[in-house]
């Protein structure tokens, strides 16, 4: 697989003048090559040029990794000791694949400067240009195996889910719910989370990237939930909103709103479809409710081996949906100071329409 992967990248980086791709440690590594490097002080990269075999420039102490990895590529390996300058070892690369004055396809949102630096000096005249996007095109479309591997994810996500609503008691703090959550999601199989979970409550709801702090949950209070798991390197995320206790008759339109916008979104996905035309769906509904002011995010983006990826649904993204590809469905409605409301789904395209992997209810649930 990772060798076809390989074979895809490399044509759709040949038909766009590229005379080699780099490739930091992180998600497009492991779903060319199945290899996992940690993001250190060490400065790690691959190079994979349009001829011959590829490059892999790593610390000394990782030279074993490649060659037990998961995948039988013939990496030409560049090697650096701890406490000497891997320049070096950046321009024995440079040299053997002769990248001076080549153009180099980058990962913009993930090479850092060390690395930038490190390739503009081992390689003279060398244009590194944004590539991103070869990678977003390989990686939109997950086959079976991948789509398998993110219901997994959902079902340990939703079941974590289900077991903080079975413990939750009014007056546990923020932090004390995440801790809950945390653990269900642990001991329920989860590899890894994508983000650092969002569980927050009254006030705090209404930002929609808050993180949990020690404010008691108290009756009268929406309480969010945003959070996901990995598991086979693929990823879940999901939004409940949930009423503690009797909430006031204006949340309970707010939520009334974002329940329609989520199902109005949902009904909108499907092969052909555009991010931009889904997001417009979900818009509407409130919007003509009269809170369009409120919802201040896009209506989804991409999910698969990270948390955020393409395609997005948004304004903007005229691109046609396809089946295989797996996007969120996620509006909201936040009034600074008082709560907000957000209902996450998990959407896989279909050749007929589309599916929610994530089915956990989404009528207003009261709990405490």
């Amino acid at each position: 697989m990772s060798l076809q992967r390989l074979e895809k990248l490399k044509a759709a980086a040949r038909a766009e003048g590229f005379d080699c791709v780099a490739v930091m440690p992180g998600a497009n590594l492991v779903y060319l090559t199945g290899l996992h490097f940690h993001l250190m002080e060490r400065p790690t990269l691959a190079l994979f040029p349009m001829d011959g075999p590829p490059a892999l420039v790593l610390a000394a102490l990782e030279a074993t990794k490649p060659a037990a990895g998961p995948h039988k590529i013939d990496w030409r390996l560049f090697t650096f000791a701890d406490g000497t300058d891997p320049l070096l070892a950046y321009q024995a690369a440079a040299q053997a694949l002769q990248l001076s004055g080549q153009r180099i396809g980058i990962e913009a949102l993930a090479m850092r400067v060390r690395e930038l630096r490190l390739m503009e000096t081992a390689a003279p005249g060398a244009r590194l240009e944004e590539a991103e996007h070869l990678f977003g095109a390989l990686r939109m479309i997950k086959d079976e195996t991948e789509i398998a591997a993110m219901r997994r994810a959902v079902k340990i996500t939703e079941g974590a889910l289900q077991g903080v609503l079975d413990t939750f008691g009014v007056g546990m703090t923020e932090k004390q719910i995440a801790s809950e959550l945390l653990a269900n999601l642990l001991r329920g199989g989860a590899e890894g989370l994508p983000f650092q979970p969002i569980v927050v409550a009254g006030p705090n709801s209404a930002l929609p990237h808050a993180i949990a702090g020690d404010r008691p949950v108290q009756r009268g209070d929406l309480l969010l939930l945003d959070f996901g798991v990995t598991v086979d390197g693929y990823n879940s995320d999901i939004t409940r909103t949930f009423a503690v206790g009797e909430i006031d008759d204006e949340m309970k339109r707010v939520y009334g709103l974002v329940l329609r916008a989520n199902e109005a979104g949902r009904l909108a996905a499907g092969p052909g479809a555009s991010g931009e035309a889904v997001d417009q769906a979900a818009r509407k509904v409130i919007a003509d409710g009269g809170y369009g002011e409120y919802f201040r995010h896009r209506t989804g983006h991409g999910l698969g081996m990270e948390g955020h990826e393409p395609p997005y649904v948004v304004e903007g993204n005229a691109t046609p949906l396809a089946p295989g590809n797996v996007v969120t469905i996620e509006p909201g409605i936040y009034l600074a100071g008082r709560g907000g409301v957000r209902i996450e789904d998990d959407v896989v395209i279909t050749a007929n329409g589309a599916e929610s992997l994530t089915t956990f209810p989404r009528e207003l649930i009261t709990i405490g």
